[in-house]
């Protein structure tokens, strides 16, 4: 479905808002029109799954939105609550009874979690289903910007099924603040972290090493790009090698004439190849 079906362009940030504006200007459909909608795109109409797309497309937005907090490009965000609407099309059906809003919030919402737990540097300790949810729900399960106490800590690790470590470390991640290393004034008196932090790093064996390190896996990274073919090596370097923030994956689909779904799966597998390349011993 995805591969067939054209929706609004979200090229990237200049035109976030103009997409915006255009998806909250399609008409929301009625109970019957949607049901109408939802039997024929069952039957193989590519025209009516593409209406019952573009309809909810604000559905998207609203909820890509609510993850503006995890750093990561709202348009990216959009993109894959967009993947997640098209699965859920895929799978309506009007004979249950329920909305076709109410069913899609879970398929939008995963994918923008698998997205957001792939790229979030801070969240690789959140590898199980519980801590995943514990990762998602933090926030909103606090109940002042306080840091917890040790009862409202043990409270939330009950209610997810984590430990209760789990929950201050995923709380210390999440919440922690930068600490100024420099005293505030130039008082003679004063005392900074800087005035007891070691410098190790000038220390000759240990700028060697750091350089050799840096040269094993910079040239390390060019010998495995090298392997891989021509696309998959400039989807990668645009995705994450790019000096300007990266293409996102609406903006890659569009060079290629393809859909985002497939720019992301030929970077997952092209990220696979990478690992197994760097991974593989020297012979």
């Amino acid at each position: 479905m995805s591969t067939a079906i054209a929706l609004p362009v979200l090229t990237g940030h200049g035109s976030l808002e103009q997409y915006i504006h255009t998806v909250n200007n399609i008409p929301m459909l009625t109970l019957e029109e949607e049901q109408d909608l939802a039997v024929r795109q069952i039957d193989g109409d590519l025209e009516a799954a593409k209406k019952l797309i573009l309809s909810h497309l604000r559905v998207v937005v609203s909820i890509a939105r609510g993850y503006d907090g995890y750093g990561l490009n709202q348009a990216d965000l959009i993109q894959e609550g967009n993947i997640g609407l098209m699965k859920a099309v895929k799978r309506f059906q009007p004979t249950r009874g329920v909305r076709l809003f109410s069913f899609a919030v879970h398929w939008i919402k995963a994918e923008i979690h698998e997205f957001i737990l792939r790229n979030w540097r801070l969240v690789r300790v959140a590898t199980t289903k519980p801590q995943r949810k514990l990762f998602f729900n933090l926030r909103s399960m606090r109940k002042s910007m306080s840091s917890l106490s040790d009862k409202e800590a043990q409270a939330i690790a009950d209610d997810l099924g984590v430990k209760l470590s789990e929950v201050l470390e995923m709380e210390q991640r999440m919440t922690g603040k930068d600490v100024t290393l420099l005293a505030e004034n130039d008082d003679e008196d004063s005392f900074a972290p800087i005035d007891w932090l070691a410098d190790s790093h000038t220390e000759p064996t240990q700028v060697l090493a750091r350089q050799a390190y840096y040269d094993l896996q910079t040239n390390g990274l060019h010998t495995a790009l090298a392997k891989l073919d021509d696309r998959s090596r400039h989807i990668v370097e645009s995705r994450w090698l790019a000096d300007d923030g990266g293409l996102t994956l609406h903006e890659l689909a569009g060079q290629y004439g393809v859909s985002a779904e497939r720019i992301r799966q030929i970077e997952a597998k092209a990220m696979q190849k990478l690992r197994g390349f760097l991974s593989a011993p020297e012979v």
